[in-house]
Formats: structure tokens, sequence, C-alpha cells
């Protein structure tokens, strides 16, 4: 039986390569982003690839949204095995004398919130059907500073610290917790389309 992977921010950059390579190795797959068309023409591409595959539309930022896209995972599969959290954004990168209270709201509402929505439903599952794997993408500037990126690398950190807590919550039901500090060349939104690079989320 095919393992069911659920992955958020899978239509740019470390989601959607994610998503291509379960695919190809006979996973089940539910990608998830909130663009509709692409996601139709990924679902559609890993379909291709021989791979059991949907997509569900849902915005992180928003409780309900991935209430349903977890309970709909779960009705279509029967569980999850294993989730990516990829859902992300760079925020309006420069000086932090130039940041505002709506580049803080855009840039945590997505990568901290986003995480923390996804990490609730995601747990809930795993934790009543005994096992599971979340992996939280996060970044180097998570343990980092960066200049220019003061706001990007505190949302980053805050993944991190969700991410640790989350696993000491889940290791008693046999779930796992764990991120991915990827480095700066290999960030989700570099291979993004010039939107995406400029705050657009995934």
């Amino acid at each position: 039986m095919s393992h069911v992977i659920l992955i958020t921010g899978a239509l740019t950059g470390i989601g959607r390569a994610t998503a291509v390579a379960f695919a190809r190795e006979g996973a089940s797959i539910v990608a998830s982003g909130r663009r509709e068309a692409e996601g139709k023409a990924l679902e559609a591409e890993l379909r291709g690839l021989g791979a059991e595959a949907a997509f569900i539309r849902a915005d992180v930022r928003h409780d309900d949204e991935v209430r349903n896209l977890v309970d709909q995972t779960v009705a279509r599969f029967g569980r999850i095995d294993a989730a990516v959290n990829a859902a992300g954004t760079e925020g309006q990168p420069g000086p932090l004398i130039d940041q505002s209270t709506e580049s803080y709201a855009a840039t945590f509402d997505t990568n901290v919130l986003g995480t923390l929505l996804s990490l609730k439903h995601e747990l809930r599952v795993m934790q009543a059907q005994g096992h599971g794997s979340i992996i939280n993408i996060s970044s180097t500037y998570g343990h980092e500073g960066a200049a220019g990126a003061a706001v990007y690398a505190a949302s980053k950190h805050a993944v991190e610290g969700l991410t640790k807590s989350a696993a000491l919550e889940g290791a008693k039901s046999g779930v796992r917790v764990n991120a991915v500090a990827r480095a700066q060349l290999t960030r989700a939104c570099s291979t993004a389309s010039p939107e995406a690079r400029r705050g657009k989320r995934r």
C-alpha cells in the first residue's frame, strides 16, 4: 500500500519538487496551494507520473481551510502517513527600519500561523492513528541572523520553535516532527516566479 503524503505550498519550489519526487516513488499525494488552475495542472502532472494524486485548494492562514484540507485528505485516502509543510513567503526583504506592521503580518501569517495551523490539524489526525511524520520547511535563517531579512529570519526561528515543541507533544503518540533548514540558494522562492520572489504566497 502506497504512503499517503500531504504537501502544503506544493505549487512552487521545494513543495513542488517534493510532490514530484514522491510521485516518482509511487506515493499517494494531496498537493495544496492557493491557485486552482496551477494546482489542477500539478495534479495532472503527478498522475502522469503514475501517482494517485489530488489537488485541494487551501490557504494555510485560515483555520477552517486547513481543517478542511486535512479532513478531505483522510476522507479520500483513510490516513496521512507524512506531511510536508512547505507553504511560505520571503515577505518584503529590506532593512529592519523599513519594515511595517503590514510586512510583518504578511510574513508571520503565512510562515508561522500557517505552520501552526498545519501542525494542529495534522497532529490531530496522526496522534489518533498512532503514527506519522511531519516535516516543516525552515531555513538556515531559522537559527541565524540575516541582515536585510530580519522579519523572515524571525519567522523561521518561530517555525523551529514550533517544530521542537510539536515534536515533544507528538512523540508519545508515535508521531515524528522535524524541520529541514534549507540554504539560501535552495529556497523555495528562488525557483518561483518573479511575483513569488516578491512575496507571493505559495
